[in-house]
């Protein structure tokens, strides 16, 4: 009876040890498995956020260039009226109304303006807080050098809107452009 004890035990042990064996190996496979998911996941999850952070980046980009390219058009628009106010004022067979004398230099500044204004409202929107600061900065020196040139134009010039100070602050706004796109381009990682 000893023997058939044993030999009950080994087979006892036997099935135990085949049943435990498919038991585990599905409980290690199952943890290989969860493991890789995962792993895949958070590799998913990586390049999601590396394709939304070069996303960004573009659109900031993007966004730069227009403000910047706005900036340099209105401040070139601005710089042509007031050379055209100037160059009327110099000239005697001028219109008499100051509004009517440079009107086709007038027109290009409106419309330099208003896309100045738009592209600062969506810089606005994206830029990072040093790029907003400098475009402030160069927001009010525009606004600035266009309330003077406008009472220029009109015959009412202040303390100082004369041609020479104003003509002075846009090509000082100049170098601040500069300013302003090299922290454009810090904030874009392309110094």
């Amino acid at each position: 009876m000893d023997s058939g004890l044993i030999a009950l035990g080994a087979a006892v042990v036997g099935v135990a040890g085949t049943l435990l064996a498919t038991v585990l190996s599905q409980r290690m496979v199952a943890r290989v498995q969860a493991a890789q998911f995962e792993r895949e996941q958070r590799v998913a999850q990586v390049g999601w956020a590396r394709e939304q952070q070069l996303a960004e980046r573009d659109r900031k980009r993007e966004c730069y260039a227009a403000t910047n390219a706005a900036y340099r058009r209105y401040r070139i628009a601005l710089m042509s009226f007031l050379w055209a106010v100037h160059n009327a004022s110099a000239d005697p067979n001028a219109p008499a109304d100051p509004a009517e004398r440079p009107a086709p230099a007038r027109a290009a500044l409106e419309e330099a303006r208003g896309s100045h204004h738009a592209a600062f409202a969506q810089a606005q929107m994206i830029a990072s807080a040093a790029v907003l600061l400098e475009l402030d900065s160069m927001t009010r020196g525009m606004a600035g050098a266009y309330a003077r040139t406008m009472r220029l134009a009109e015959g009412a010039p202040g303390p100082d809107c004369s041609f020479e100070e104003i003509h002075a602050e846009l090509l000082r706004l100049s170098e601040c452009s500069n300013v302003m796109r090299s922290t454009m381009r810090a904030d874009l990682g392309m110094v």
